[in-house]
C-alpha cells in the first residue's frame, strides 16, 4: 500500500473518458493504488459528481461528446479548484495549453504509461491535500516576504501590497519554491520536479503557462515583470534586487 493514505480515508479520484476500455484501465490502476475511484463519460456527468460528492482529483478527456473537457473544466473552474488532469491525444497540443490556461493542473498524453500516470495522480493529490490542511507545524509557520508580496504558508495565502491574491495550487506551490530561494534561477524541468515531484520530459510548456499565470496576478505589467523574472535559455526566478 503506498504512503497516501491516512487512516481508513482514501482519496477519490474522478475519472471522465467516454472511451470505456480507457476509462476501465484507469479505475483499475487508481484501486490497485488505493484509491477510490468515480467515473463519467463527458464533461456534463464530471460536473454533476463534482456539484454532489467529495471529489480530491479529476483526469479529463479532452475530446468527448455532449459536453468535451475544455468546456467542462472552464465550467469546473467557476466553483472549484480540485486539480484536474487532462487526458489528451498527442495531435491535441493546442487544447493541453488551452486547457492549463484554463486551469489544468497537468496533462498525460495518450498513449499513457500507467506509472506515469499514477505519479501524476499521485502528486497532484499530495499537493492538493497538503495545501487544504491546517497543520500548523514547523514550515507551515513560515512567512515568505518579497516587497509587496507576501506568502503565508500556514494559511497558504498570498498578499500584494495588502490585498489577497488567489493563486491556485500549481501556482501557489511554484511562487513558494522560487521566493524560498530568491535570486536562484531555475529551469522548467527543475521547477516540474520540485513541484510536481516528477521527471517526465516535455513540461517546458506546462511550467510557461502556469507562470505566465502567476506574473498576471501579482505584476503589474506581465509584460516587464518586476518579481517574477526569466533568464532566456535558462529559466525563472524571484528578483529581489529591484524592490
Amino acid at each position: 500500500m503506498t504512503g497516501h493514505m491516512k487512516d481508513n480515508a482514501k482519496e477519490t479520484v474522478l475519472v471522465c473518458d467516454d472511451e470505456k476500455d480507457i476509462a476501465n484501465a484507469i479505475s483499475l490502476f487508481l484501486k490497485s493504488e488505493g484509491y477510490d475511484v468515480k467515473t463519467a463519460s463527458n464533461g456534463k456527468e464530471a460536473i454533476e459528481i463534482l456539484e454532489s460528492e467529495e471529489i480530491h482529483l479529476v483526469l479529463l478527456d479532452i475530446m468527448m461528446p455532449v459536453m468535451d473537457g475544455v468546456t467542462a473544466l472552464s465550467k469546473i473552474r467557476e466553483f472549484s479548484n480540485v486539480p484536474v488532469i487532462m487526458l489528451t491525444a498527442k495531435s491535441e497540443d493546442t487544447d493541453k495549453i488551452l486547457g492549463l490556461n484554463l486551469g489544468a493542473d497537468d496533462y498525460v498524453t495518450k498513449p499513457f504509461n500507467p506509472v506515469e500516470l499514477m505519479a501524476r495522480v499521485r502528486s497532484g493529490l499530495r499537493r492538493y491535500m497538503q495545501l487544504g490542511g491546517n497543520t500548523a507545524t514547523g514550515a507551515g509557520e513560515e512567512e515568505l516576504v518579497c516587497g509587496g508580496i507576501r506568502v503565508v504558508d500556514r494559511t497558504k495565502e498570498v498578499w500584494l501590497d495588502g490585498e489577497p491574491v488567489r493563486l491556485t495550487r500549481t501556482e501557489y506551490d511554484i511562487l513558494k519554491f522560487l521566493m524560498e530561494n530568491p535570486g536562484n534561477v531555475y529551469s522548467p524541468t527543475e521547477i516540474y520536479k520540485e513541484v510536481w515531484k516528477d521527471n517526465c520530459m516535455g513540461t517546458e510548456s506546462i511550467v510557461a503557462v502556469h507562470i505566465r499565470h502567476i506574473r498576471e496576478k501579482i505584476e503589474i505589467d506581465p509584460s516587464d515583470p518586476r518579481y517574477l523574472k526569466m533568464i532566456w535559455g535558462r529559466g525563472y526566478y524571484i528578483d529581489k534586487s529591484n524592490v
